[in-house]
């Protein structure tokens, strides 16, 4: 009798492409400017991705956009999340802020695009192409995601 035993890489879809993103935006105005300039529409989700049993609680804010014409979904989100933090000393408040990133190894980009389905390497240089053409937008570029240790948080 033969047996099969599934692993987690048969139930995980790795058909994805990744994008970086370098600005100093918020999460909505990058979101509208991607939605002028590519005449796409991101629309902010009900809940962001949220990690609350860790040792750092963090939240990470998620734009979604279903493409009809090519079938794909492409999610757009923040790399890091702030959380103040008041301590009290000698009758003062002491307010620090903590940053927890969603891709430690990826710290200097602010936010990915991840647009999931079968599109050619063209397509996804012709969005790069358009999202560095933004103004506010200092560089945005592929990303190999083999190569990220953390990947495993682009899964939602």
């Amino acid at each position: 009798m033969q047996i099969h035993s599934l692993g987690f890489n048969d139930f995980y879809e790795d058909d994805f492409s990744l994008i970086g993103i370098h600005t100093t935006l918020e999460d909505y105005k990058l979101a509208y400017l991607l939605n002028k300039n590519l005449k796409i529409n991101f629309i902010k989700s009900k809940e962001n991705l949220n990690f609350e049993k860790t040792e750092k609680p963090s939240s990470f804010s998620i734009f979604n956009y279903y493409n009809k014409e090519y079938d794909s979904d492409w999610v757009l989100i923040a790399n890091s999340s702030k959380r103040e933090n008041q301590t009290e000393s000698n009758e003062l408040l002491l307010t620090t802020e903590t940053k927890t990133y969603l891709i430690p190894e990826k710290k200097k980009v602010d936010f990915f695009i991840k647009v999931s389905g079968e599109l050619g390497f063209d397509f996804i240089t012709k969005i790069i192409d358009k999202v560095k053409n933004i103004e506010q937008v200092i560089t945005s570029y592929p990303i190999d995601k083999n190569t990220l240790k953390s990947k495993d948080f682009l899964i939602f």
